[in-house]
Formats: structure tokens, C-alpha cells, sequence
């Protein structure tokens, strides 16, 4: 399956990439699998996605969980959660 990944503020600074096209494996079929896939490449990525720092994800420019799947041709988009005052 190939989706968009959208990477956001501390994220798009820390990976270096803002946005990238990928093919992911049949295991990623959530956000949760997904992070997981991508804290495999190691290094920042790890620090990332790996459950240390909060994320939130969209999918199609909509807020979702953790558990939600997404589909072929999808942006999902990560980001750090931004808290209001």
C-alpha cells in the first residue's frame, strides 16, 4: 500500500523531510503499526515514533487515534500536540 506522509513542526525539523511518498509493509495498518514501521529506520526516527514523545495523527486532514486504519493513497500527517492558552 502507498500513502503520503506528512511531517509537521518539531517533527519536520528533527527528520529533516517535510513530506515523503511511501510503500509500507502489510503489517502497517494503523497509526499505531505505522509509528512503529517508521521508529524501525532507527536514530531520530526511533526518538520519534517510538512512543517517548506525544504525536497526533490525521488522516485525510482528520484527527484520529492510534488504532485508526487508513488506505491506499491516504495522507496521514503527524505532528506534535499543540495545546491552546
Amino acid at each position: 500500500m502507498s500513502v503520503t506522509l506528512l511531517y509537521f513542526a518539531r517533527l519536520r525539523e528533527a527528520l529533516s523531510v517535510s513530506r515523503e511518498e511511501v510503500a509500507l509493509p502489510a503489517e502497517a495498518r494503523d497509526i499505531q503499526s505505522l509509528m512503529a514501521w517508521l521508529a524501525q529506520r532507527g536514530g531520530v526516527w526511533q526518538e520519534e515514533f517510538a512512543g517517548c514523545r506525544p504525536l497526533r495523527a490525521a488522516v485525510n486532514q482528520e484527527l484520529v487515534a492510534n488504532d485508526a486504519a487508513f488506505g491506499e493513497g491516504d495522507e496521514i500527517a503527524f505532528f506534535p500536540p499543540v495545546t491552546g492558552g
